[in-house]
């Protein structure tokens, strides 16, 4: 097992490696990005979010700018704790972002070194995070780890995902269980009403579509723009509205320009009603 085996006189081999994978590395890139932090560097305790550690990079990089998201941090010799969103970043390789996977879990409290933005939103890592402990820290840490939970009416119990921030409840639909989902910004009244209609009108819509499978239609909206996929049978009946107010349509332009009915493999999915 890694970190269990020892040289004579020297660190687990596991741990060696990961030194030598710390944030910071003498590279361009590393430094490029750094000079958007204050130069002070600061021991700093945090809570993670709901994910864990991320990466992105452009076509023909071979660095990722790793990332977590962060709900609070304080400086480890400060009572003051920031509270909000806040993200911990840094530069790195295929190895580093998987450690930095396996060293930082999401829902926990980690103790770096770091810097912080003019505006302390965003903060550069300069080392491998450790576990790390506060009280008040812990207690926040509780505290978003409750459920987050709404009713609707007719609909049930509607439950907080924190890792896509949305709420997911699984409903009846002629006898197959699916999943309502709307994002925690939208339109909530909006959302349900549209909701209520389409399970009402469930058997319509499966015979309109000619399929004795759950319902396979998906009309699009006249108006507006739809995000998001339309999702499969047996997951959710909907996915990613559009933020504009649309109005529900039945009808789509076909290639002719005229209005046709349009049916895929995708359960009904529609912007909420205006």
């Amino acid at each position: 097992m890694f970190g269990l085996f020892q040289k004579k006189g020297g660190e687990p081999e596991e741990k060696a490696r990961e030194k030598q994978r710390e944030p910071g590395g003498e590279n361009a890139r590393f430094k490029e990005f750094s000079a958007q932090f204050l130069p002070e560097e600061l021991s700093i305790l945090a809570v993670t979010g709901a994910n864990g550690f991320g990466g992105g990079k452009t076509s023909g990089e071979e660095l990722w700018t790793a990332s977590i998201g962060l709900t609070a941090w304080m400086e480890e010799d400060s009572p003051d704790i920031h509270r909000g969103e806040f993200v911990l970043s840094t530069i790195g390789d295929d190895q580093l972002l998987e450690i930095l996977r396996r060293r930082t879990p999401r829902d926990f409290i980690v103790k770096f070194r770091g810097r912080v933005s003019e505006d302390g939103r965003r903060l550069l890592l300069l080392d491998l995070p450790e576990p790390g402990f506060d009280p008040d820290l812990k207690a926040i840490l509780e505290e978003q780890k409750k459920p987050v939970t709404i009713e609707e009416e007719g609909l049930g119990v509607f439950t907080l995902n924190r890792q896509v921030n949305w709420f997911e409840a699984g409903v009846d639909w002629l006898g197959t269980e699916i999943s309502l989902v709307f994002d925690r910004e939208e339109d909530r009244a909006g959302c349900a009403a549209n909701a209520r209609a389409l399970l009402a009108s469930a058997a319509d819509w499966d015979r309109r579509c000619g399929s004795t499978q759950p319902a396979s239609c998906w009309i699009p909206p006249t108006t507006g723009r739809r995000t998001g996929k339309s999702p499969s049978p047996g997951s959710s009946l909907w996915n990613g509205w559009s933020r504009s107010p649309s109005r529900f349509g039945r009808t789509a332009p076909s290639s002719s320009g005229s209005p046709t009915e349009r049916c895929s493999t995708a359960t009904p999915s529609m912007s909420p009603a205006t």
